[in-house]
């Protein structure tokens, strides 16, 4: 089965990484509609699980084996494999040299790509069309901005860029609120924010507290693992801020 250009519309392979399936599934819906309605014809392959990420970062790398094969075998058709997650693309782009580098095996690694990357820099889109009247603050998650580079660092100099914030700035009625340390770690990290639970929560104290701050009503980012963290802290000291997912807001009142 290889799937191709039909008419003009991309075809990709969905990967809805573990964690949203099971516990945000409305951010994985969020994504296929988006793309749906930006004429993009969407495949959901059925066999897919886990990219092996929480494996590899809990020191148990070769036991993430089988997950990379059959990631590679379930996506290895597609010309790309769109994914609401930064953190799930870098690992399988990065990290996918512990298994047989195959064409297949190269093809598929080059060719995953974050929601917002795939929008913003294959379909060239901007406007998705999406309303959303919230003072929204941007939460630059760590793999998607220092190792997908889907924004700039305050630790280099050079211009000033983001494909988050690209697209939130042509969603209708939202304002994107400038934070004090916009680039900041939540803390949470995977499995950091287990063994180094105190380092954890004060780092994610601290990112929430900056929103505040600054006025933010939503806090967005392309990461819902950073998301759950934060939100956890948030529910658990009642703290004024809604938590959604890029894909969530992108998917507001679409016309």
């Amino acid at each position: 089965m290889n799937f191709k250009k039909t008419k003009n519309r991309i075809t990709v392979g969905l990967f809805i990484p573990c964690y949203i399936n099971q516990l945000y599934p409305q951010v994985g819906k969020a994504t296929l509609e988006v793309l749906e309605r930006l004429n993009v014809n969407v495949v959901y392959p059925s066999g897919q699980t886990c990219c092996g990420q929480p494996m590899a970062n809990s020191g148990y790398e070769s036991e993430s084996i089988g997950a990379c094969h059959n990631f590679i075998k379930n996506f290895k058709d597609f010309d790309y494999i769109v994914t609401p997650s930064g953190s799930c693309a870098y690992h399988v782009k990065k990290h996918y040299d512990i298994i047989d580098q195959t064409d297949e095996v190269i093809k598929v690694r080059e060719n995953v790509i974050e929601l917002c990357d795939f929008i913003i820099n294959i379909l060239k889109i901007k406007n998705v069309g999406a309303k959303f009247p919230f003072k929204v603050g941007v939460h630059k998650s760590c793999h998607g901005l220092r190792g997908l580079r889907l924004g700039s660092c305050s630790e280099i100099v050079g211009p000033s860029f983001s494909v988050i914030d690209d697209l939130l700035k042509e969603v209708e009625g939202t304002e994107i609120m400038e934070l004090t340390r916009k680039d900041e770690c939540c803390g949470f990290g995977g499995t950091f924010s287990v063994v180094e639970e105190a380092v954890s929560v004060k780092m994610g104290k601290d990112r929430i507290q900056d929103h505040l701050d600054n006025g933010v009503e939503v806090i967005t980012a392309s990461d819902t693992s950073c998301l759950m963290h934060l939100e956890g802290l948030i529910n658990r000291n009642n703290q004024p801020l809604r938590v959604l997912h890029i894909a969530e807001i992108l998917n507001k009142s679409i016309k």
